[in-house]
């Protein structure tokens, strides 16, 4: 690859990192095409891009970025999940891993902050956010219930107080 080849992969790289602020930093290794193609098809499914980087060229856009915390993680086989929204990709990646063993996290940047593999499984786990709403509701739904529950024993104390001689 010439320099010039390489400097402008770094800069469509830092154009695509400028448009996807949450990283997840992978090792794509043990992986075949068919599984790599799968996990980008499901990482496109949820607004994700899954992109194979040579690390000194990761550092470098993520340098121009100003993205920190991710350089302890570039060394290797290294592919790099971007995405807007970073509940749905690491759905995506941590079911995929679960399924396959592979992809493995190696860590990430979520907002702008450095994150461990734990917390990107823990993202991974929140449930969708129609079931989110969904509990939120039914919660509602209870606590309104228990109330008129409430309102419809005193109105009965009530009738049967005013009924006894």
């Amino acid at each position: 690859m010439s320099k010039a080849e390489r400097q402008a992969a770094v800069e469509a790289l830092t154009q695509v990192l400028k448009a996807h602020p949450n990283i997840f930093v992978t090792d794509f290794q043990g992986l075949n095409v068919q599984r790599m193609t799968e996990l980008r098809r499901r990482l496109r499914g949820v607004g994700a891009r899954y992109v194979v980087v040579k690390n000194t060229l990761a550092e470098r856009a993520l340098a121009a970025n100003r993205v920190s915390g991710l350089d302890q993680y570039l060394a290797g086989p290294t592919g790099l999940v971007l995405s807007v929204d970073p509940l749905p990709a690491a759905k995506v990646v941590t079911e995929f891993a679960k399924e396959f063993e592979k992809p493995a996290l190696k860590g990430g940047v979520v907002d702008g902050a450095a994150v461990s593999v734990a917390h990107i499984q823990r993202l991974g786990a929140i449930p969708p956010r129609e079931t989110l709403l969904a509990m939120v509701a039914g919660t509602l739904s209870a606590v309104l219930a228990n109330f008129v529950g409430c309102l419809e024993a005193l109105r009965e104390e009530r009738a049967r107080a005013s009924n006894q001689p």
